[in-house]
Formats: C-alpha cells, sequence, structure tokens
C-alpha cells in the first residue's frame, strides 16, 4: 500500500508543521500501516488502532524525546514506533532481531523505559519529574495511560504521591473502556470507562482526579485531533498537574476490531482483506492452557466448592468457559495480581472452598509478598495455576515467564509441579487439593499431547523414569521431557545410554529416586525452560551437594542469566542452546570421553 505521507515524513518533528487534516490524513495512513503489518506479523492491534490520534497528537505538541512521553504498559506505542524513526524497520516488529512489540530504549531514545505491564507508568513519570526539578531541568513529563491501570494499586500509590504543585506534567488518559477483556470492578464502572461515543461530560470523573490534586481536561474525543492538539496546548500552560481525559473506541479504523476487540487485542495473522484469521491446518493436539481451562470446567461440574479467580484474563487463560457456567464461582478481579493472590487467600481461609487462581507467570512476579503473607504463611491450600511459564516468543523480554521458580522455591512448604503433557496436567489438576498445601502449577503456552484415559492421582512429590539407561540420567522439567528424550536418542548415536526422568514436581524433589540414581549413575543432565541460576538445576546441584554425593557431576541446561530478547520460539530456543542437537553435543563435549574413561576402569577391575 502506499502512503503518501508517511513516507515523506522525515521525523516527529515534522508533525508540528502540518494542519489539522494533514494529520488526519496521516492518522489513516498510520492506521493502515499497522493492519497491514499485523496481518502478517500478528501482534497487538485493536489497542494500537485506538490510540493512533493521540499518539500524533502527542508528538504534534510536544518536542520528544526532550519532552518524555511515557507509556503505561507499551504495547500501544506501534503509532509512537512509526513516528520515531522506525516505520522502515516496523514490518519487522516482534519478529526474531526485529522491533519490540514494546516500548524499548535500546532501540530509540524515544522510548524511556520498558513496559510490559500494566500500572506503571504513573510512578515512573513521577520519579522522572522529581528528578527533573532536583536538576532544574526544563521539559514536560507526560504519562500516557489506559483505564485498566487505574485497576491497580501501583496506580492508586503513585496518585497518593502527585505533589499539587507540580508543573509541566500531563497525565493523558486514553479511556476506550476496556482492559485485554471487558473492565471490571468500581473504578471502570463509576468512574472511568462505562460509556461509549458520544459520551457526555463525566463529573464523576472529573472530581476522582481534582481529589488527587489534578486539573481536569475532559472528556474529549480521542480521535479528534484538532481537539486534542487544543486541549493539549491548554495542559502546557496549566501551572498544576493536568489529566487530560480522552475517549476512544478500541479497533477504531477496523470494523472487525471494533465489533470484537477482546478477539483483536491481540492477533495472530489474518487475511489483509476480510480480516479473519488465517487458520492453517488442524492440530490434533491441544494447548496446555486450554486443557487447564476445559479439566477445569469438568471438576467444577463435579464439585460446587471450585472457584476461579483471575486478573484480568479470563479468555488468555482459558477460563471463559468456566467463567460462563459457573459466574457465581468466577472472580475477575481486573489487573490486580497482587490483589488476586491476597484475595484467594481470603476466599480460602476456613471456607471449605477449592480455590484456584491463574495468572500468567511473568505477572505473578507482581504477587510475590501477597503469597509469602497471605498464603503461605497461613498455610492455605490455595493452587495458582501459572500460565505462560517459559519464552513468551514475540512478546519478549518483559512477558518471558522464566523466573517464577526461583521466588516460588524460597517459601516454605510450597509444592511446585509442572506437566509434561495434558494429561498430566489434568493429573495434577485432579489431586492438588489431596495435598492440603499451597500449590503451584505452572505450564507454558504450547501444544501437548491430550488422551482419554482415566486420571492418574499424583501423590505429593513423585516423579517418574520415562526411560531406563546406563550412562547418565537426563532430568526434563515439565515439556522440555520430550527434548530430553530426543538427547536421549541423539547419544545413542554415540552409545551412551541414558536414563531419563521427569521429576513433576520442583518442590519437594522425589528424594528417594534421586538416591537411588545416583547410586547407579555418576552424570546428571537437567534440561528447563527457565533460568537457569534459580530453577530446577540449582535444586538439583542443592540435592547433590547436602546428600554428599562427592562424586557425582552435574551439567545443567537452561536459560542464560541476561534478559532475552523477543522472537519466534524456536529461534529463541536455538538462541539459548536448548535445541537437542545443541545440548547433546555439549553433553559429549563434557562427559564423552568421562563415560568412556570409567567404562574402561570398569572393564579392568
Amino acid at each position: 500500500m502506499n502512503y503518501p505521507l508517511l513516507s515523506t515524513l522525515e521525523s516527529c518533528e515534522s508533525l508540528k508543521e502540518m494542519s489539522n487534516q494533514e494529520l488526519s490524513r496521516l492518522a489513516s495512513e498510520v492506521r493502515e500501516r499497522i493492519i497491514d503489518v499485523m496481518s502478517v506479523n500478528g501482534g497487538h492491534l485493536a489497542s494500537n488502532l485506538g490510540a493512533v490520534e493521540i499518539t500524533i497528537a502527542l508528538h504534534a505538541a510536544f518536542d520528544s524525546p526532550t519532552d518524555k512521553i511515557i507509556f503505561d504498559t507499551s504495547h500501544q506505542t506501534y503509532a509512537h514506533k512509526i513516528l520515531t524513526g522506525r516505520n522502515d524497520q516496523f514490518h519487522t516488529i516482534r519478529k526474531f532481531d526485529g522491533l519490540s512489540g514494546f516500548a524499548s530504549p535500546k532501540e530509540s531514545k524515544h522510548d524511556h523505559f520498558y513496559a510490559g505491564h500494566a500500572g506503571t507508568g504513573l510512578s515512573l513519570a513521577l520519579g522522572v519529574a522529581k528528578a527533573r526539578d532536583l536538576n532544574e531541568e526544563d521539559f514536560f513529563v507526560v504519562p500516557f495511560v489506559c483505564d485498566a491501570p487505574f485497576a491497580c494499586g501501583l496506580t492508586f500509590e503513585a496518585l497518593n504521591n502527585v505533589p499539587r504543585d507540580l508543573k509541566k506534567f500531563v497525565l493523558v488518559l486514553n479511556d476506550n473502556a476496556m482492559a485485554i477483556s471487558n473492565g471490571v470492578g468500581n473504578v471502570h464502572h463509576n468512574i472511568l470507562g462505562s460509556f461509549v461515543l458520544p459520551r457526555k461530560t463525566r463529573p464523576e470523573a472529573k472530581q476522582f482526579f481534582k481529589l488527587f490534586g489534578f486539573e481536569y481536561i475532559g472528556p474529549i474525543d480521542g480521535h479528534n485531533i484538532a481537539a486534542l492538539k487544543e486541549a493539549l496546548e491548554i495542559s502546557k500552560k496549566t501551572q498544576k498537574p493536568v489529566v487530560i481525559h480522552a475517549l476512544t473506541i478500541k479497533g477504531h479504523g477496523m470494523p472487525k476490531a471494533i465489533e470484537d476487540p477482546i478477539t483483536y487485542h491481540g492477533v495472530k495473522p489474518f487475511n489483509r482483506a476480510t480480516g479473519m484469521s488465517e487458520k492453517g491446518a488442524a492440530s490434533k493436539k491441544s494447548t496446555f492452557p486450554k486443557v487447564f481451562g476445559e479439566h477445569l470446567v469438568k471438576m467444577g461440574k463435579e464439585d460446587d466448592d471450585l472457584v476461579v479467580i483471575t486478573p484480568a484474563m479470563p479468555r488468555g487463560s482459558c477460563l471463559d468457559a468456566f467463567m460462563e457456567k459457573f459466574p457465581d464461582r468466577s472472580f475477575d478481579v481486573g489487573i490486580a495480581e497482587g490483589h488476586a493472590v491476597t484475595f484467594a487467600g481470603g476466599l480460602a481461609y476456613q471456607s471449605g472452598k477449592k480455590v484456584v487462581t491463574s495468572v500468567y507467570s511473568s505477572f505473578f512476579q507482581r504477587g510475590f509478598d501477597n503469597l509469602f503473607q497471605d498464603v503461605c504463611l497461613q498455610k492455605l491450600p490455595v493452587l495458582f495455576a501459572l500460565d505462560r511459564a517459559g519464552l513468551s516468543g514475540s512478546d519478549g523480554t518483559t512477558h518471558h515467564g522464566v523466573f517464577d521458580i526461583s521466588f516460588l522455591i524460597a517459601m516454605p512448604s510450597l509444592v511446585i509441579a509442572q506437566p509434561r503433557d495434558g494429561d498430566m496436567l489434568k493429573d495434577l489438576l485432579s489431586s492438588c487439593f489431596s495435598w492440603n498445601r499451597t500449590s503451584v502449577i505452572r505450564y507454558p503456552n504450547k501444544s501437548c499431547e491430550i488422551t482419554d484415559r482415566e486420571r492418574t492421582p499424583r501423590p505429593l512429590g513423585k516423579g517418574e523414569v520415562l526411560s531406563q539407561g546406563k550412562d547418565l540420567v537426563i532430568i526434563g522439567l515439565g515439556h522440555m521431557c520430550d527434548v530430553a528424550l530426543e538427547v536421549r536418542d541423539l547419544l545413542l548415536l554415540h552409545d551412551i545410554e541414558a536414563t531419563v526422568v521427569d521429576p513433576i514436581f520442583v518442590k519437594p524433589l522425589d528424594s528417594s529416586l534421586l538416591f537411588r540414581l545416583m547410586l547407579d549413575h555418576h552424570f546428571f543432565v537437567t534440561i528447563e525452560e527457565h533460568s537457569v541460576t534459580s530453577g530446577l538445576g540449582a535444586a538439583i546441584n542443592t540435592f547433590v551437594i547436602q546428600s554428599g554425593f562427592s562424586d557425582i557431576q552435574v551439567q545443567n541446561f537452561g536459560l542464560p542469566d541476561h534478559f532475552i530478547e523477543h522472537g519466534d520460539y524456536s529461534d529463541l530456543m536455538q538462541q539459548v542452546g536448548l535445541t537437542p542437537d545443541l545440548i547433546a553435543a555439549r553433553i559429549l563435549n563434557r562427559f564423552a570421553l568421562q563415560l568412556t574413561n570409567l567404562d574402561q576402569a570398569v572393564e579392568t577391575s
């Protein structure tokens, strides 16, 4: 497609010379550019389509990067990237070695923070503004925040600390009446997000922000560039912190995205002409999240005491079917992970309810203290289902779920399990409340095998031997058991026989199984899609040392000790060395000679 204005745009500074009519035409071109690229790459579509005019107006009114436009969550930065010198690379967004789908300071001086989780924008902006004033500098600080982060406690903590004499601070509120899914809660229903265009003045919103010392401008049409520019110019002359309340439509400019903004929030590649997803051949495999959601419905039918909690991710976590069938036993608390965890503790306390809280792994980091104080310390048998445990692919650094074991394993009496396939996931879900412990079942968003076999009760802390060998032990965590079995086959080509083990539990480890294996094997390998410094491998290393087996050697395979960028899953696994061929090669380099020497020693003894 041709982009007459966009193709000649030299920088965001050029926007200041353009008329409102030209800016409106530019907005159409930017929107079409986003749709064109998303139809090929996939990504955050509906949310970005709704933010185009606001982004253009911001760059027309302010002097980025001197003025700091700070994005909350930052998945709405596509137009911003296009306008700040990255249009030529925009077709690479979310691809390996391409542009990030979120703000990325390494990409551009116009991006100030990595931001993948909601609720951080206002706090970061206040910190920047305070540093500016301490240094006697002179620039505007402009946090760009959506309505959904107002369910986050962090946003309210920041509001509580806004100085009433703070100058050159303009909070732009992009109110599209939604989070990833439909908005929930009192702030959404009573103050923000409870109306559609055309919308009348909201005295509740005005009063809300005035309570925190803001001058309030709005609500205004967030797709009217002239109105947006006028409001921004007024805000620049105001000697107090200002909020501009802009009302937008999620998916604006694409009818299918407007009709179904939840589905089109994050899309896979689709047909540009029809807007429909280009589905490939049907797979016989399910996915871990789908198995989780389907089995939870089955459990809900059999047990009236089963309840579920989600922090604004009902569809992503595959809880929508459960929530539709059992609305009185389903709780969406909005983007408030800490509250979700503590709420789960309160719900489980003396209630007899079986509480399941589903949270993405990287989001669960926000509930660590709540887990410690309000669930584990209280010894409450809540199940936390950690979705997206592992590399997140195109979402990248802020979303990789590769650190949860490191903080979970520190909690006394906490159970950590990971299934290798869909059948094992169902077994663990059906068994977890019999353990009577706070439990975590972690799993990736990957396809998995599933059969119709009967459920097998899973005793706490018991692993399985999947393949028996004599030369070394390979322990694969969860879906990495498949990789471990492939490594076994590659080693067999070199006459090395491996015992392959599925630990099932990271905590507690199956100590009796490990002791038995250490009596017969001198070499152990661990494979996990988690940070290698603090996951299963580290737990095995500690176990070996504490067990006093001084002749045991362990080689750990996992994710390296640095932040991993975005890209296709296969590319990332190749980059971090977690493919079967790369693992087998490293095992051979380290152990082959020693195994040969050991065999020779046995033969001559």
